[in-house]
């Protein structure tokens, strides 16, 4: 147990000094914005409106009331434990850094899928309004990860200032698009109201919960706040009521103006943007899935690349993975991986070996289990606060009830499961099965 103790205070206190404190309010809530708003806004709206109908208002209207305690968990514990490990870190703390590590990986792999994903759904949108080839959407695509991996090169600062620009412009589309369709919403479009049933209405609120992951991503930054104490919160509840609005507006000129069903519900958003804007809305619609897409990517590789650096420093990961920038000080090591893991990703869709429906749910799993580990490291270190505590929990369960419908998509983890036993026995290291379930003293 010394050791295990010297080891605690390795994580603790000599990672988060290599790295400068820049980030304000403004880029904090732009991070967490640009994390949780992502292509889903530009897909899920049309798709599940056609499962209850315009009952998915109700789905919508549940979810931005439930995401708020999952917010609040991952907000309350960067504000009190602000770490580059993000999640991985608070898991560490709270229990021992084994399933800390383990968990950091499931979140690691779960991006190294996801960013690309997101890369290829905004290209696709833009070479869809442009009308341009595959080879076009793969170059863009390309480009989106690189605008994502050179600007983590230079510093959250930088990232920061950038986001606030990329948000910024994301939410005035929105927000110009959902103003300008209100008058278009018709009464009838609203009835039938619940043509399928309750069941319809519950089983879309579980599609829906993927609209709102994101904020596990800016824990990794929480090291860089100037005040994690009070940003986090209110970074996070700010952030929270921006996204839910949006995505409610969103969902109900949607189906206010029926736009969904047959070959418009998986672009409904753009064909919405089309009817807003003339003859300038396919380009503008196909820019705005671009910034729409590149937030995201930001904020994911800069929380990647830093969770890379802290798995490698403490031995979850190869020792080169942890090196810095002597200019920057960026974990170039950790973006370097990243890169690396993009272009396999890309080279594999290119062959057409795997559908781009098979890689967006590949990463599901991956993404409810790191919040899961969140969620009881919740529980067990914010238990000196009774709010702490009840949203955790609530937290929990709900991410609980959502890893029911993963179905095959738990592979994922049960590989990354076994490549992180594999990487520890052929390392020489201790697998920790003795201290697996015993936490750690800090």
């Amino acid at each position: 147990m010394d050791k295990m103790n010297a080891y605690s205070a390795n994580i603790t206190n000599a990672i988060p000094v290599k790295f400068k404190a820049t980030l304000k309010l403004p880029q904090i809530i732009a991070l967490y914005i640009g994390s949780v708003l992502g292509s889903g806004i530009l897909i899920i709206p049309g798709v599940v409106a056609e499962i209850p109908g315009p009952a998915s208002l109700l789905a919508w209207g549940l979810m931005t009331v439930l995401v708020l305690p999952m917010a609040l968990t991952i907000g309350l514990l960067s504000a009190n434990y602000p770490n580059i490990g993000g999640v991985s870190y608070f898991v560490s703390k709270a229990f021992n850094p084994h399933i800390g590590s383990l968990i950091g990986w499931f979140f690691t792999m779960a991006v190294v899928v996801g960013a690309p994903v997101l890369a290829l759904t905004g290209s696709g949108y833009l070479c869809t309004a442009l009308g341009l080839g595959d080879i076009h959407r793969l170059l863009i695509a390309i480009v989106i990860l690189l605008v994502g991996l050179f600007t983590n090169y230079f510093g959250l600062k930088i990232t920061g200032q950038l986001q606030v620009a990329v948000v910024l412009t994301t939410l005035i589309v929105l927000i110009v698009t959902i103003s300008g369709s209100l008058f278009k919403i018709k009464q009838e479009n609203f009835t039938p109201f619940m043509p399928n049933g309750w069941v319809s209405v519950g089983f879309t609120s579980t599609i829906l919960f993927w609209c709102f992951i994101g904020w596990e991503a800016v824990s990794n930054m929480s090291a860089e706040f100037k005040n994690p104490k009070r940003d986090a919160v209110i970074g996070t509840i700010f952030s929270s009521v921006i996204v839910s609005l949006i995505y409610f507006l969103t969902a109900l000129i949607v189906v206010g103006t029926h736009s969904y069903g047959l070959t418009l519900s998986d672009t409904s958003l753009v064909y919405i943007i089309k009817n807003t804007f003339g003859t300038l809305g396919a380009i503008i619609a196909g820019f705005a899935a671009l910034f729409i897409c590149i937030a995201p990517a930001i904020a994911y590789i800069g929380a990647i690349s830093r969770l890379v650096y802290s798995l490698a420093e403490n031995g979850y990961a190869p020792k080169p993975l942890s090196f810095l920038s002597n200019k920057h000080n960026t974990p170039v090591g950790g973006l370097a991986f990243l890169a690396i893991c993009f272009a396999v990703l890309l080279a594999v869709f290119s062959t057409r070996i795997v559908s781009m429906a098979t890689l967006v749910q590949i990463p599901s799993a991956a993404f409810i289990l790191t919040y899961i580990g969140a969620c009881a490291a919740g529980i067990k270190l914010l238990k000196n606060s009774r709010f702490g505590t009840i949203i955790s929990y609530i937290s929990f369960t709900l991410s609980l009830v959502i890893l029911l419908f993963v179905e095959w998509t738990i592979l994922y983890p049960a590989i990354i499961a076994v490549l992180w036993v594999a990487y520890r026995l052929l390392s020489k290291q201790s697998l920790g099965v003795k201290d697996l379930f015993r936490r750690k003293h800090y």
